[in-house]
């Protein structure tokens, strides 16, 4: 049997050009579309496009359901009347190499809130119908995201949990007066969401209309410090006062002698499965909305997950805990039809976690850069794929295909040259983008670091590093005729062009 076959690039929009402090959803982004599609490349992977929390992560944000605000593109908002050329002139502090994050948001707020009391002052009819109808439709999460951040905004400093008793408990009184006194407040939060979508939709019928497929990650934790959990605090493994009582992380790894320790609340599962796994159909239904296909990320967590006691500084003295398992599959399957998921199974992976991905049909990860200086029998081997997988040099969670290399052992550089079959050090990176494409694996995606050559100093995160990264942009200028012609032809030759036979 045929199966499709694909390949594509992993960028976050962040990392996009753009003179406003970091990428975003404007000509920079369709250009980057344009791009993958001469490129022969049918897949555009991005990260989590939820609001950046501590250390500028995208899986610590604000929200489960908002998108960041830093993505609209500004001048479409001056197309629309609600910003002057003068509010689009760049800080000239920004750097097209690095995002700023704090210089950035502050201007791009500014010039959100200026767009946001021209819209109300002066928007059209149809504008405020558009508007409003947003409003309606995504009002089941939108109306608390919006008095969130307005709240988190009067409260500078604080977490949820150190706001006032009745704003902690969300006694009906207290969140009445509080949507009368923020009412503006929340107004703006929402009209940002509304650009948000109205842009990244356009942005998706764009790329979809040119063969180019988006590929969304949803987290399978979301921050503390979000409206979800304020709004849900049966739903999470709090204290009475709506701190965690345990934390999420991953045990010791490849990535860390001592773990992982994030800090997110675990899920009260038997509150999610008493309600029917409600609110993780309204979050899958949301991303199906926003995606061509999903990836979900840390996938064994929902076969059982590393528990960690909240009072505990490292993952080292936590433990695992069964998950929901096919209960939770089956629901969304039952309400949602078929899941356009990738199932982001690395780290510890037992038996069950491999029935659980394939009982339900959803493919898994490679990573090329874990597969050497072992034994033959290395899952992350070319010769050991399977078809229903992802295969990749690396994630944004690894470092450079040639960062890697410079940090990798002897062993495993002896053992990649022999099994890739190249000598010396020249333009290995096309070596290991070379084995993605010619793997049997469904799908190759490929970190745009990689196919521009690039070093360590340009990796997108580094485990367990609070600071410093996320930041990483490219410009045009790196980018020669001959990547975009060598991806085409990878892809060509391995049967990995839109409408092409695998």
């Amino acid at each position: 049997m045929q199966i499709e076959r694909a390949s594509g690039i992993l960028l976050h929009p962040t990392s996009l050009p753009g003179p406003h402090g970091c990428g975003d959803f404007g000509p920079a982004a369709r250009h980057f579309v344009d791009w993958l599609a001469a490129a022969g490349q049918s897949l555009w992977q991005v990260l989590p496009l939820g609001g950046v929390g501590p250390g500028n992560s995208p899986y610590m944000s604000s929200s489960a359901f908002a998108g960041n605000v830093l993505f609209i593109d500004l001048a479409d908002l001056a197309d629309q009347g609600w910003l002057t050329q003068d509010d689009l002139l760049p800080d000239p502090s920004f750097s097209a190499a690095r995002v700023d994050y704090g210089a950035t948001r502050r201007y791009r707020l500014e010039r959100l809130a200026r767009a946001a009391k021209r819209f109300f002052d002066q928007a059209t009819p149809g504008q405020r119908h558009a508007f409003h109808s947003f409003c309606a439709e995504q009002h089941d999460w939108l109306d608390d995201y919006a008095l969130f951040m307005a709240l988190d905004a009067a409260h500078p400093g604080c977490v949820w949990q150190d706001w006032e008793r009745p704003l902690v408990q969300r006694e009906p009184a207290a969140l009445a007066t509080a949507v009368l006194h923020h009412d503006a407040e929340m107004a703006f939060w929402k009209f940002c969401q509304w650009n948000f979508a109205r842009q990244w939709h356009a942005l998706r019928s764009y790329a979809n209309a040119r063969g180019v497929r988006l590929v969304g990650d949803l987290p399978i934790f979301i921050a503390g410090h979000s409206a979800e959990v304020w709004a849900n605090q049966h739903l999470f493994e709090l204290d009475g006062g709506g701190r965690p009582s345990v934390v999420a992380g991953v045990p010791p790894d490849y990535f860390s002698a001592t773990g992982q320790r994030w800090g997110n609340p675990l899920y009260r599962w038997n509150a999610h499965a008493a309600g029917g796994y409600a609110w993780w159909i309204a979050r899958m239904r949301h991303s199906m909305q926003l995606y061509d296909l999903v990836r979900v990320d840390h996938f064994r967590g929902f076969e059982a997950y590393w528990e960690i006691p909240a009072a505990e500084t490292t993952a080292i003295h936590g433990r695992w805990v069964p998950g929901p398992a096919s209960a939770l599959f089956d629901a969304l399957h039952n309400a949602l039809g078929g899941l356009p998921i990738i199932a982001e199974d690395l780290g510890i992976i037992t038996e069950q976690v491999l029935a659980l991905r394939k009982r339900h049909g959803l493919p898994g990860m490679l990573i090329l850069q874990f597969a050497f200086g072992g034994k033959a029998d290395n899952p992350y081997l070319p010769h050991n794929h399977a078809a229903d997988a992802v295969v990749y040099t690396g994630t944004h969670d690894n470092d450079t295909t040639l960062g890697w290399w410079a940090g990798a052992g002897a062993g495993e550089r002896e053992h990649a040259q022999r099994y890739l079959g190249f000598e010396g050090e020249h333009e290995l990176e096309w070596q290991f983008l070379r084995a993605a494409a010619a793997s049997v694996a469904k799908y190759a995606i490929h970190p745009m670091q990689d196919v521009l050559g690039l070093d360590g100093s340009h990796r997108m995160n580094l485990p367990g590093k609070s600071e410093g990264h996320w930041e990483w942009r490219f410009s045009w200028d790196q980018v020669a005729p001959s990547h975009g012609a060598r991806l085409q032809h990878l892809t060509e030759l391995y049967g990995r062009l839109p409408g092409q036979a695998g």
